[in-house]
């Protein structure tokens, strides 16, 4: 199969900026997505049409079809207890925080007894980013997964 919007793509894969090593899927289950749901980058959604089950490729993504440039004023300060991850705060760890729009990763600037200061750039913003994929799987959606806009299962959202 194809694939195309409406099919729930099984999928492994490298990132690395330029030689340095982001992070892998490799040695965990494969990620499941449900492909044209916007549930992954631009770039590397875009370069998944057309391929099939076995497929291996890379693609490297500009910024802003990835994780978008950065914002050098997009500061905030946020209560300490709001943080997630972590009990001691220090400047460049990454926390998850929740928002309206789900969780999110910020970036602490400065840590105080009970306020941080984070940059809300997502960690990777303006980096060009570089993936190696292999597709493990391919499958029609289920009306559920279109429904919900997003894969079930191994890999996908679990309920």
């Amino acid at each position: 199969m194809t694939i195309a919007k409406n099919t729930v793509v099984q999928f492994h894969y490298t990132l690395r900026e330029g030689d340095e090593l982001i992070e892998t899927s490799a040695g965990a289950d494969p990620l499941a997505f449900l492909h044209g749901h916007g549930n992954i980058i631009p770039g590397l959604e875009k370069a998944m049409e057309g391929k099939s089950k076995g497929d291996e490729f890379e693609v490297t993504v500009a910024c802003k079809d990835a994780y978008g440039e950065r914002s050098d004023d997009a500061t905030q300060q946020v209560p300490i207890k709001h943080l997630q991850g972590a009990k001691r705060w220090k400047p460049g760890m990454v926390a998850m925080i929740k928002t309206d729009k789900g969780m999110r990763q910020v970036t602490i600037i400065k840590a105080g007894l009970k306020h941080a200061t984070v940059d809300v750039n997502h960690p990777l913003a303006g980096k060009e980013l570089t993936f190696s994929v292999e597709i493990v799987d391919t499958r029609e959606a289920t009306d559920d997964e279109v429904a919900h806009g997003h894969a079930h299962g191994v890999g996908g959202h679990h309920h």
